[in-house]
């Protein structure tokens, strides 16, 4: 029975499946990326339209933190199921307290430096700019953040749940 991996990588264009295999950590990796994303914008604006309306970046930082919770659990069991140590939890949140500060960065530049907040700018304005400076900005520079620092310092070694069998380019087999 295939996995839904296999599944999915059966309906690309047959042309592009070498790259995908190729590069299958870091696509697994964005997949779950865009999922957290979707998760932090919605609770960063569910946040921000109520209980935290004035504290923007609090906001931000709340709903990141619990994307970063989610985004665990997921490149854990699936983005980097192969890989992994004993410490990996402790890096892991070490690693996403740097990337949450990473995230923030941007906003709090754009809010308490480049000053892009009411009275100065209209609420059009500032809510344009919170977004594409927190959400857009911040979560992209995270994310490159986040990988680097994942392969790098986090899942490092070969788990031992990963027994060793043939790769994904050898075990999908597609019809034409």
């Amino acid at each position: 029975m295939p996995s839904p991996t296999q599944r999915a990588l059966a309906r690309v264009p047959k042309r592009y499946r070498p790259f995908l295999v190729k590069h299958r950590k870091l696509v697994k990796f964005l997949v779950v990326g865009g999922t957290c994303f979707v998760l932090a914008t919605t609770m960063n604006y569910g946040l921000r339209l109520t209980v935290l309306a004035s504290k923007p970046v609090i906001a931000l930082t709340v709903a990141t933190m619990v994307a970063t919770v989610v985004s665990y659990v997921l490149n854990r069991q699936w983005s980097f199921r192969a890989a992994g140590r004993q410490r990996e939890a402790l890096l892991y949140c070490v690693v996403s307290a740097l990337a949450i500060v990473v995230n923030d960065l941007p906003l709090v530049v754009s809010r308490y430096v480049l000053d892009l907040r009411e009275p100065g700018v209209g609420p059009l304005a500032e809510e344009v700019a919170d977004f594409v400076s927190g959400m857009i900005l911040g979560t992209f520079l995270a994310m490159i953040f986040r990988y680097w620092a994942m392969n790098r310092f986090v899942f490092t070694r070969l788990s031992a749940r990963v027994s060793p069998e043939p790769s994904t380019a050898q075990r999908v087999r597609v019809r034409p």
